[in-house]
């Protein structure tokens, strides 16, 4: 999993906003497998190793349902260490009789499902980058049925015990307003490159030539507009940057497209031309 180590560019956690932090902290734990990091009254923190964080979530006061035709969260994306713990998750889901969408994307197989907020929740693993196929800069990507016989097949069947040690978070999937508009802040930007595109209504970029560290698309419509403050969905998500010196590049290279980037405690802090705003960190 280097392709989430320096001194690539890519996503470590996703912060969310949700009406009911009970609600939310059951789900999390109960049917995704996360453990709780810390917690207070209004926010979590959830982790897999007990020590970093991968995603956080946060009761707002007066907290609205997540709004639909906007901006912000597609969905977010755990990768497991080995295709026979998506098979675990998959036995996992079976048992509680939860309904799941999935795909096989060529470069990686994959589940899809929402949390009670309607936040999108990607659980995948990766094929061995070496049977990916590069056509340059472009890698092959498809969203073909999922064979569950097979996947079903692989591995030592045993008791789910939650997330796997080693799952992290692999990607973010975003709505944006204006593709053009998101790919010249996510490249010229923040320094990633474009390595597939859906037609007109989605591209998906990287560092470091894997698959994708972020997806872009204009699936809730060209033009959508941010979502309400207090809506459930999207607060932020973590890049992390190599070093301070990339940092630094990337800073001056977002100030030079226009982009606004503030010093919030302690971080400096972006958002993207449709508001999903984005932590940089080192």
């Amino acid at each position: 999993m280097n392709f989430h180590q320096s001194p690539n560019t890519f996503v470590q956690q996703v912060n969310l906003k949700v009406q009911n932090l009970d609600r939310s902290l059951a789900y999390y734990q109960e049917v995704i497998g996360f453990q709780i990091l810390n917690q207070s009254a209004t926010k979590a923190e959830l982790t897999v190793d007990g020590k970093t964080a991968l995603l956080s979530i946060e009761q707002l006061h007066d907290a609205l349902p997540k709004q639909n035709h906007t901006t912000g969260l597609y969905h977010f994306a755990l990768l497991l260490p080995k295709r026979s713990d998506l098979a675990s998750i998959v036995r996992h889901f079976s048992a509680l009789n939860l309904r799941i969408g999935s795909s096989d994307h060529l470069v990686s197989e994959a589940l899809y499902l929402s949390d009670p907020d309607g936040n999108g929740i990607e659980i995948y693993a990766d094929r061995d980058p070496g049977s990916w196929s590069w056509h340059g800069s472009t890698v092959d990507m498809a969203t073909d049925p999922l064979d569950f016989t097979d996947l079903l097949s692989s591995g030592e069947q045993t008791a789910w015990k939650g997330l796997p040690a080693g799952t992290i978070m692999g990607h973010i999937h975003l709505h944006v307003s204006k593709l053009n508009e998101a790919e010249q802040f996510y490249t010229n930007g923040l320094g990633f490159e474009v390595v597939n595109r859906y037609g007109a209504q989605a591209l998906f970029i990287s560092t470091g030539k894997y698959h994708h560290h972020i997806g872009l698309n204009t699936w809730a419509g060209v033009g959508a507009p941010p979502p309400h403050p207090n809506s459930a969905g999207l607060e932020s998500f973590v890049l992390v940057l190599s070093n301070e010196e990339a940092r630094n590049r990337v800073i001056a290279q977002l100030r030079e497209i226009g982009a606004s980037v503030q010093e919030e405690s302690g971080h400096f802090v972006t958002e993207d031309p449709s508001g999903n705003r984005i932590q940089l960190h080192i």
